[in-house]
């Protein structure tokens, strides 16, 4: 995935030697021992990035030390707590200074790194990002935005929300579009991106009022945003080629993202059961050996992983919590592009003009949902 320019976000923003990404080592599933594995193959390739990690110090210099390419590319930052996967979000704002994720968020913050990564509690994580971070001007929900695997020439398309909040009225699903259209052109080399607003059916009657409303602020901003609205699309269309992003609440976006791997990972146990089923088979895996290594490249979630929190004064990258050294070195790749881009700029010019144009949404039927 190559990040271009935003072609209409003002002057260039030039690549940044060294790039540094401030990562919370801690909170993963794996451990630290994935995060660092990860950094290790990240470290291995590029040779641009520099690391700020954080978590426990004694712990973290033994795992480094076994790794040469993050010799001289890493420094540690001492964080003795750990937000952990069962942690409300409520309680880690209260209580979550000194832990590993508050120290990477805070690097970004006082501007020592360029985005920050961790694998850990996502509600945790947004909470801690919104207070730290805050919110970029006009912004009135974050979102969290990822890439999906789709038959668009680009290979992916942009889906938000996918979790941040589960609630999204039309002026906040205007804003998704928005920044979805931003994270397209950055992420995809799209210089007009097609935005579709996730519904049961793509006819104009069906859906929520909110749905409604949203349909008609979108249609009205396309022009000023360079975009293209395609109206209402259907699940289907997710993985399909006839939207680049597909607009949606957290709560709908985040079961449709947590079925789509499990399906993937469904699909992969079938092929192989058929393929192990009899000696026959077997020969005939060896013969297609070569397009089913390159299907499950295309379908393995760790290779599109990390979702980008999008309204926030910094980028943040949540990498899964299940993730391992390929889904970490994921992560931080997407991470480091999206630096090396000026993305986080360039998304903040984006809601500041779309702020002071946006037209007000129509007042839509009280009664919510429609056949």
């Amino acid at each position: 995935m190559t990040i271009p320019e935003d072609r209409d976000a003002g002057s260039a923003v030039p690549a940044r030697a060294g790039t540094v990404i401030s990562v919370d080592a801690m909170g993963g599933d794996l451990g630290p021992a994935a995060v660092v594995a990860g950094l290790d193959r990240s470290a291995r390739k590029n040779p641009d990035i520099r690391f700020l990690l954080h978590g426990p110090q004694d712990e973290l210099a033994r795992l480094v030390a076994k790794k040469r390419a993050l010799r001289d590319r890493v420094e540690l930052r001492d964080a003795s707590g750990v937000v952990q996967m069962t942690d409300k979000p409520s309680q880690v704002m209260r209580h979550g200074q000194g832990t590993s994720m508050w120290s990477a968020l805070e690097s970004v913050r006082d501007g020592e790194a360029t985005v920050c990564v961790s694998c850990g509690n996502t509600g945790a994580l947004m909470a801690l990002s919104m207070v730290r971070l805050r919110k970029l001007p006009g912004v009135s929900r974050p979102a969290i935005a990822v890439l999906w695997p789709s038959r668009n020439p680009q290979g992916f398309n942009v889906m938000l929300d996918v979790g941040a909040d589960i609630r999204a009225d039309a002026q906040d699903l205007l804003q998704y579009a928005l920044m979805g259209a931003s994270y397209a052109r950055n992420g995809l080399d799209l210089a007009r991106p097609r935005i579709g607003l996730l519904n049961v059916g793509t006819e104009e009657h069906k859906g929520r009022a909110e749905l409604h409303a949203a349909h008609t602020l979108i249609a009205a901003h396309a022009g000023d945003a360079h975009y293209d609205f395609v109206g209402f699309v259907e699940g289907g269309d997710i993985p399909g080629d006839r939207a680049d992003v597909i607009v949606t609440d957290g709560f709908t976006g985040n079961i449709a993202i947590k079925t789509g791997e499990g399906t993937a990972k469904l699909v992969g146990d079938l092929l192989r059961e058929a393929f192990a089923y009899t000696p026959l088979s077997r020969l005939a895996s060896l013969l297609a050996y070569t397009s089913l290594r390159r299907l499950q490249k295309r379908i393995d979630p760790r290779r599109v992983n990390g979702g980008v929190f999008l309204g926030l004064n910094g980028t943040v990258v949540k990498s899964h919590g299940a993730a391992d050294a390929t889904g970490v070195s994921a992560a931080v790749k997407l991470a480091f592009q999206l630096a090396q881009s000026g993305f986080s700029e360039r998304l903040a010019q984006r809601i500041a003009g779309a702020t002071e144009t946006a037209p007000a949404p129509p007042a839509g039927p009280k009664n919510g949902t429609h056949a």
